[in-house]
């Protein structure tokens, strides 16, 4: 499972640390193991439920996000050189793990993907969080994760967490309005 996880979602090699890019890796894994999703369930699960009949999946989902956080923290560097201090596997392994209390959050049934009786009561960031928190990645990138959607409104404290945020509402939201969702 793990060399097809590597296919789908390549950027996990981005991550120069190579104890972080594998807690990372097996955090996606652990929590597929753990609610029995295979490699084809990624493919077909929706990146959200708030949206019906979205085409977009979460591994598309997930590699977007994390394509343009890098990108927003290539620019920000390059054009404030010194001024801003980004560290890129934090932001990288946060962009990877942001959604993946998604995992949690859904079920399958009746051939549809819908909220499951834990995520009706914790809301993917929480779930994510604190499934990432039992591997004992860095607290910034936990915060990340648990930061990255409206539960972390007013809450984010570093860089990488805001990055992470307007990356992922830059995403929905551009499909959101061109309902290419």
């Amino acid at each position: 499972m793990r060399k097809e996880l590597l296919s789908l979602i390549p950027e996990f090699q981005f991550i120069q640390d190579g104890e972080l890019q594998e807690k990372s890796i097996q955090i996606w894994l652990k929590a597929m193991e753990k609610r029995n999703w295979e490699i084809e369930n990624l493919q077909n699960m929706p990146f959200t439920l708030l949206l019906q009949n979205t085409s977009i999946n979460i591994v598309q989902h997930t590699r977007a996000v994390t394509l343009c956080s890098l990108k927003i923290a290539e620019v920000i560097e390059e054009k404030y050189q010194g001024k801003v201090s980004i560290n890129k596997d934090y932001l990288l392994s946060g962009a990877l793990l942001h959604d993946v209390g998604k995992l949690f959050e859904y079920k399958k049934e009746k051939g549809q993907f819908v909220k499951s009786e834990e995520g009706k009561l914790l809301r993917h960031p929480i779930s994510g969080a604190a499934f990432a928190y039992k591997f004992g990645l860095p607290h910034e990138i936990l915060h990340i994760i648990a930061a990255h959607s409206k539960e972390g409104d007013g809450a984010r404290k570093t860089v990488e967490a805001v990055i992470v945020n307007h990356a992922d509402f830059v995403n929905f939201d551009t499909l959101n309005i061109e309902g290419k969702v």
